[in-house]
């Protein structure tokens, strides 16, 4: 069993920064692939970023260069700095734990609204 907290979202105006923080409890944290989700109004969920316990990162085309996914496996956290913000950004973003042999062990946390606007 993983539990997870984010936290980190709020109001920022287009052109800022924000970093988002997943903090995980539970057992077995480093061996699960860590992933950023968002969901926009009126819009369904997306992946945004995703690292593996190798630290691989993965991300959706639109925040390729400006978001940047990290894992800190002592402190059982994973982060999202995002830059260079836009409108487009706003969403609730959700933190996910996959078990990368196991369907099934995949964890949410409650989600942090991300607004983005002047």
């Amino acid at each position: 069993q993983v539990q997870l907290v984010e936290s980190g979202g709020g109001l920022v105006q287009p052109g800022g920064s924000l970093r988002l923080s997943c903090a995980a409890s539970g057992s077995s944290f480093s061996i699960y692939t860590m992933g950023w989700y968002r969901q926009g109004p009126g819009k369904q969920r997306e992946l945004v970023a995703k690292i593996t316990r190798g630290d691989t990162p993965t991300y959706v085309d639109s925040v390729k260069g400006r978001f940047t996914i990290s894992r800190d496996n002592v402190k059982k956290t994973v982060y999202l700095q995002m830059n260079s913000l836009k409108p487009e950004d706003t969403a609730v973003y959700y933190c996910n734990a996959q078990h990368p042999m196991v369907t099934e062990l995949s964890y949410w946390g409650q989600g942090t609204q991300v607004t983005v606007s002047s």
